[in-house]
C-alpha cells in the first residue's frame, strides 16, 4: 500500500533520510516551514506549550539512561538566525535513530535545552560526531549556543523520544517510498540544508521531490535553485492535490503555522488520523 506524506519541518536532510524508514512502502508528502523546535503531538489537539519547561513538555517521552558528555568542534553559520554546532561524543554507547531529539545540558546554566538532531546516525558510527541546527531565541540554552558557546566548550546530551517507527533490515519486505516536499522561508537564505537536499533529489530522482517557498526574497535567486523555488506561501492549491485515503501528512514548524496548516488540511478533506505535527513551543 502507498501512502504520501506531508511534514512541516526543521531537520530536513535526517528528516528525508528517515522517513521511507519511519513508513515502509509508504510515499512521503513533506511540507517544511523554516525555524520549527518542535514537542512531539501525533493526531492530538494542539495546545500551547510556550510557558512550559523542556524537560516539563516533554515529562511523557522515553529517555535512554545514557547522558554522554560532547565537546564542541565546530560551529558554523547556517543562517543568519540558525547555527550548526557539531559536537564530538565521549560515550561509545551513545546512540540515536532518525527522528530523535537531546535533551541538552550546559554547565552553569539551570534551564536544559531540547533540540532536534540534524546529522544522521551514520556520522555518529563512523566519526562520534552529532550534529544540532540551533535557532537564535532568548531561550537560555539556544542563546547560550549563539553568544558564549565556543570550540571546545563541553555540554552533556540524552537522546530523547524516538519517532521512527520502522528499523530497516534484510529480508523483511522493506520497499522505499516517495517524499514530497514543501519547504517555506522568509527568503532562500534562510533555506537551511536546500544543498543537502538537492543532492537527495538527484540522488533519489523520482522518489525525493521539493518545492520551495520564499515570501520575502529581495535578491536574485540562483540559476540552481530557480527551477524549485515559488515566490509565495504554500496554498491549498498546492497540497489539495495530494490528497488521498493513502497520504500522510507531517506538519513541523511555528505553532501558528502548524495550527494554519492543519486547519488547511481539515478544510480539504484530510482525516485527522493522517496527521502528525512535532511542537516545542
Amino acid at each position: 500500500m502507498a501512502h504520501a506524506t506531508i511534514h512541516v519541518g526543521f531537520t530536513v536532510p535526517h528528516l528525508l533520510r528517515g522517513a521511507s524508514r519511519i513508513f515502509p512502502t509508504h510515499s512521503a508528502l513533506v511540507v517544511l516551514r523554516h525555524s520549527a523546535f518542535c514537542y512531539c503531538t501525533v493526531n492530538g489537539t494542539i495546545k500551547s506549550k510556550r510557558k512550559m519547561d523542556h524537560l516539563d513538555r516533554t515529562a511523557n517521552n522515553f529517555r535512554q539512561e545514557v547522558i554522554s558528555q560532547a565537546k564542541v568542534c565546530g560551529i558554523t553559520n547556517e543562517s543568519k538566525t540558525v547555527k550548526r554546532l557539531r559536537l564530538a561524543i565521549a560515550n561509545k554507547d551513545f546512540t540515536f535513530k532518525a527522528g530523535q531529539w537531546v535533551d541538552f545540558f550546559i554547565p552553569g546554566v539551570s534551564v536544559v535545552g531540547g533540540f532536534s538532531i540534524c546529522s544522521s546516525p551514520g556520522l555518529l558510527e563512523r566519526e562520534g560526531i552529532l550534529e544540532l541546527a540551533v535557532k537564535y531565541t532568548a531561550h537560555p540554552p539556544a542563546h547560550w549556543i549563539h553568544t558564549e558557546c565556543t570550540l571546545d566548550s563541553e555540554v552533556a546530551l540524552r537522546v530523547g523520544a524516538d519517532l521512527q517507527g520502522y528499523q530497516e533490515g534484510k529480508g523483511n519486505g522493506y520497499k522505499m517510498g516517495t517524499v514530497k516536499l514543501y519547504y517555506s522561508a522568509k527568503n532562500t537564505s534562510e533555506l537551511l540544508f536546500k544543498k543537502n537536499i538537492l543532492g537527495l533529489m538527484n540522488a533519489f530522482p523520482g522518489k525525493i521531490t521539493c518545492r520551495f517557498h520564499v515570501t520575502q526574497q529581495s535578491s536574485q535567486i540562483c540559476k540552481e535553485l530557480q527551477p524549485h523555488v515559488t515566490e509565495r506561501r504554500i496554498s491549498e492549491k498546492d497540497l489539495e492535490k495530494h490528497v488521498s485515503k493513502d497520504t500522510l501528512w507531517y506538519i513541523c514548524g511555528p505553532p501558528p503555522m502548524i495550527e494554519s496548516i492543519s486547519k488547511l488540511l481539515s478544510s480539504i478533506g484530510v482525516p485527522r488520523n493522517c496527521v502528525f505535527f512535532e511542537k516545542w513551543w
